[in-house]
């Protein structure tokens, strides 16, 4: 059986809003509920870009049951990785062991903000890889000093210690990605629904691990307002990771994606009330190895009705698969 994670976007409502949203997923029924942890929307039409921390320390308070999770955070531009583990340590705390820590190399939409550049990927990858192994040494709650290629830690320590670290997801594109995932993660992130991929990270050590697969879908009463409102906000999606991570802003997705048309968009990802067409949607990636799929709702003001729906009529056809 797949679980249902419930996507927020931190791009599409403000910090109030927000929490409402992850209330609602856990009063929906959702088993897990992830955000995005971003400093700009990729288009103006979006419109937010509240700080995900603050938002999630306030649905920690606000929800009692559902799990939450970045989805996901790079800690290696915008945050120190020490002061990344200190961030996940607190967040386990607040929410009681509910907290998972997503991780991933980043996209210069966000990490551009403080300046540092955008190096190669292969240097992203290694930034990561250390910002990863220092995480895991701060969250033993022991003294630590490190001198590496990218980061200097000098003398630091997490005061609050989880009982249990929160567990870490990454985020997977490719091989290199595949292999830091099966040495370190105890869930894999990805976002799109490639069986290559997991056989890769199965094979690289992360047989038997969760996998986590996003979609993203329009749910409206209207399916034509669906499209619409889906060709304004998410026309950017069909370039694809590669490009979309290394635009700098919404003037870039702007331009990347003044091609696309309503139709590529209708036809890119389900809109509409048909629990049945979003059940085939979420398909292929059940049937590429996907344990957890996080349904990614477009428009910040039709979350709620989503959501009243999602509990009546998504949620039952899904558990189908």
């Amino acid at each position: 059986m797949v679980r249902i994670r419930y996507a927020v976007l931190i791009e599409q409502a403000g910090p109030r809003e927000l929490v409402s949203h992850m209330v609602g997923a856990e009063r929906a029924g959702f088993d897990f509920s992830v955000i995005s942890d971003h400093s700009f929307p990729r288009l103006e039409s979006q419109g937010h870009a509240p700080y995900a921390w603050s938002v999630l320390g306030a649905a920690a308070q606000a929800t009692s049951r559902i799990p939450l999770a970045t989805y996901v955070t790079c800690p290696t531009f915008r945050y120190h990785p020490a002061v990344g583990a200190q961030k996940a340590a607190t967040m386990q705390i607040l929410s009681q062991g509910r907290f998972r820590l997503g991780i991933g190399s980043g996209e210069n939409l966000n990490e551009h903000v403080v300046g540092a550049g955008r190096p190669a990927a292969h240097v992203r990858r290694q930034m990561l890889e250390e910002s990863v192994e220092i995480i895991r040494r701060m969250f033993t709650g022991a003294y630590l000093s490190h001198h590496g290629a990218h980061f200097d830690v000098e003398n630091a320590r997490l005061w609050d210690v989880p009982d249990k670290p929160p567990p870490s997801g990454t985020a997977i594109s490719g091989p290199r990605s595949c292999a830091l995932a099966g040495r370190y993660a105890d869930l894999v992130v990805a976002t799109e629904p490639k069986a290559e991929l997991l056989r890769r990270f199965d094979a690289l050590g992360g047989a038997g691990k969760p996998r986590v697969g996003q979609l993203h879908v329009c749910y409206d009463t209207d399916r034509d307002a669906a499209v619409e409102r889906a060709h304004d906000q998410f026309r950017w999606t069909p370039g694809g990771w590669k490009v979309n991570a290394e635009l700098p802003g919404p003037a870039g997705f702007e331009q990347a994606s003044q091609r696309t048309r309503p139709p590529d968009v209708a036809e890119a990802f389900p809109g509409g009330d048909d629990a049945d067409a979003f059940v085939e949607a979420v398909r292929p990636c059940a049937e590429a190895g996907f344990t957890v799929v996080a349904p990614v709702q477009i428009g910040g003001g039709h979350q709620e009705p989503s959501l009243d729906w999602a509990e009546p009529k998504l949620l039952p056809a899904l558990a189908t698969l």
